[in-house]
């Protein structure tokens, strides 16, 4: 496994990191972990040389806004050793903070979820423009000094979902930043913070780690034929995960990139690619291979949703990642039919929506939802769940 120093922290992780946002469940609807598939997962990634683990307040929760079950799980998968292996982040829920007291509040219930006394990197979560200005004015730089100076994280860091220029601004504002996590791969050089914002933080020597690598793994599976038939027919023999994993590691100023793995399968496939995520590797042809890729899915995709499931549940009843992977899929093979697009199956319909907007304030994407919804119930005639 391959080693990067996360900015100028001095710490070396694994170039691969677990995310723990997509365990393997046994009851959807409730988002229930399955322990049994996932702690023998997570320790298995941990002794085939992964040695970053993230995850977060929020993950796994049955709302939005609730305690899920991501982190009590990382605290007993972490149990009996494991965690001494690892680096381990989670995430201050912002969304909740409503006074300079609730940090404390929140990092105390979380240490305590997570069976530990200190956290390596303590992320101030889904930051952009207007949620950092609420948060700076409540003092969070000061209860991150703090917080750091009594050993209870070793370093502040946080997550990005906003326009660019805040991107740099966030970075500017706080001098106690070990990195910034932003959502990076082939399809996303523009969106949000993009390579711009990337590049931006090396030169301030902040780390930076990336999510969504493979866009809620719609780079690794499905593609359309025409890209598909283009990355078949090279001769490096990359599946199109890998492809699209090397291109993040391509670039030296990410640290290292999160996947959400919930196999063992998985994970056994993505340390193989990390082997050979060495930082300008991929040549100019390569390069050329995915920017290709890049506009014909650009040409194809219509919702940029990666199915985070931050909008979920909806409170009247809309799945709405389904709809929108299902008007995604009939967007970009051409067929709406909605038995082959997954659109039958879906039991949450659009035309369920009721406009209330709560989704809309806690999309990470800022996806006008309400419009996208009506669309996609013109789309499929709003057929009936089977």
């Amino acid at each position: 496994m391959l080693h990067r120093a996360i900015g100028r922290t001095g710490v070396e992780t694994s170039i691969l990191g677990f995310g723990c946002m997509r365990l393997p469940v046994i009851d959807k609807q409730a988002d229930k972990i399955d322990y049994e598939a996932a702690v023998p997962m997570l320790r298995h990634a941990i002794d085939s040389g992964i040695t970053y683990v993230d995850t977060a307040y929020f993950y796994h929760a049955l709302q939005f806004g609730q305690a899920g079950q991501s982190e009590p799980f990382v605290g007993e998968a972490l149990s009996d050793g494991w965690r001494e292996r690892v680096t381990l982040s989670t995430k201050l829920p912002q969304q909740l903070v409503r006074t300079r007291d609730d940090m404390d509040r929140f990092l105390e219930e979380q240490l305590t979820r997570l069976r530990t006394d200190h956290l390596d990197f303590y992320l101030v979560h889904g930051l952009n423009g207007d949620t950092w200005d609420r948060m700076r004015d409540l003092g969070v730089r000061e209860f991150l000094d703090k917080a750091r100076d009594e050993g209870l994280i070793r370093f502040p860091a946080f997550s990005f979902h906003g326009e660019p220029q805040d991107f740099r601004r966030i970075i500017d504002e706080y001098e106690g930043w070990g990195f910034g996590q932003m959502q990076f791969n082939y399809t996303d050089v523009a969106f949000q913070a993009g390579l711009p914002g990337l590049r931006y933080a090396a030169s301030k020597g902040i780390g930076v780690v990336a999510m969504e690598p493979l866009k809620g793994g719609k780079l690794a599976a499905n593609l359309p034929p025409e890209i598909q038939s283009v990355l078949d027919a090279r001769s490096e023999g990359w599946s199109p995960a890998e492809w699209a994993l090397r291109f993040v590691w391509n670039e030296p100023g990410v640290s290292l990139l999160l996947s959400g793995m919930n196999s063992i399968e998985q994970v056994d496939q993505n340390i193989a690619a990390a082997e050979h995520g060495v930082a300008g590797s991929l040549t100019d042809e390569q390069l050329g291979v995915l920017r290709d890729a890049r506009r014909a899915l650009e040409a194809k995709t219509r919702v940029a949703c990666t199915s985070c499931r931050y909008c979920q549940p909806c409170p009247s009843g809309v799945d709405i990642p389904a709809c929108f992977a299902a008007l995604n899929a009939a967007n970009m093979w051409g067929d709406a039919n909605p038995w082959s697009t997954g659109y039958l199956q879906v039991k949450g319909k659009a035309s369920l929506c009721e406009e209330c907007g709560q989704c809309e304030e806690i999309c990470p994407q800022g996806l006008p939802i309400r419009e996208l919804l009506k669309e996609t119930a013109t789309t499929f005639h709003d057929v009936p769940a089977k």
